[in-house]
């Protein structure tokens, strides 16, 4: 079921990262955090509790995969769930890894910036995102169908 004008429906929402019938894991673009990432549910729901059991089960090991992969290849001071849903209703999670040294570290991401993240910091996020995301997947496909 798909909501016409919803841009979780209409578009990807990110640089796709793996997608089953159920749900898709997106990396997206926002700027200073390149490990930031949304586990989209596929079917246009708005609330966790629309779903059946077994399906919030395999949302919430989807986003459990995700953060263990952060965890496991970047190291992040904490990692940072949300699953707010007020301006795009369309049930998604935000799985970003934080860091120490982050423009907004320790507010939210949404919040004002502190300071300026350090450009080479920011790079070497970026240069291990293929492997972490090749983990990311392989995560993924181990989940029961």
């Amino acid at each position: 079921m798909q909501q016409p004008g919803c841009p979780l429906c209409d578009a990807e929402g990110g640089a796709l990262v793996w997608q089953s019938p159920w749900l898709r894991v997106i990396r997206a673009e926002e700027a200073g955090f390149p490990a930031f990432y949304r586990v989209v549910w596929a079917a246009h729901v708005a609330e966790l509790s629309d779903l059946s059991g077994p399906d919030r089960q395999r949302c919430l090991d989807a986003v459990v995969a995700v953060e263990q992969a952060l965890r496991e290849h970047l190291q992040p001071a904490k990692i940072n769930l949300a699953a707010l849903g007020n301006m795009v209703p369309h049930l998604h999670w935000h799985v970003i890894a934080r860091f120490d040294w982050d423009s907004h570290f320790p507010a939210p991401v949404w919040a004002a910036a502190r300071r300026e993240a350090p450009a080479a910091l920011l790079a070497e996020v970026v240069a291990r995102r293929a492997a972490l995301e090749t983990a990311m997947a392989a995560r993924l496909e181990a989940l029961p169908a």
